[in-house]
């Protein structure tokens, strides 16, 4: 029970700190060729996705992977809201309307996702 609660709180730790990154990171872009390129909402999104898909795909039940999600969604919620002296970290434009909705859908999917049943093979 106790090793239950203590995966519980480093799954929800892990959640949060890609959450904090991601929110920091979503903003930066890199201009190529005169487009930019947004690459930091592109990392963020897909380590959070892999992270979240990571957790489903080596444990067995949703839980660890539910716990993983509320880590991150609570950090990008905390996060988007003004701080004291008036300053925010998700201003409202494309990249930050992308980063508090994709994380929200990439974490649905993730919880959702059947279970893959492996069939043991033996080698002769």
């Amino acid at each position: 029970m106790v090793a239950r609660i203590v995966n519980s709180a480093l799954l929800v730790c892990a959640g949060a700190i890609f959450g904090f990154i991601g929110t920091v990171a979503h903003q930066s872009s890199a201009t190529l060729a005169g487009i930019a390129v947004p690459w930091g909402l592109i990392v963020a999104l897909v380590g959070s996705g892999c992270l979240l898909a990571g957790i489903r795909l080596v444990t067995t039940g949703r839980i660890p992977t539910l716990m993983v999600a509320l880590g991150l969604l609570v950090a990008i919620t905390v996060l988007s809201f003004k701080s004291a002296g008036g300053s925010v970290l998700i201003p409202d434009n494309i990249a930050g309307k992308i980063w508090v909705i994709a994380p929200v859908v990439i974490a649905a999917i993730a919880i959702a996702w059947p279970r893959v049943v492996r069939a043991d093979r033996r080698v002769n």
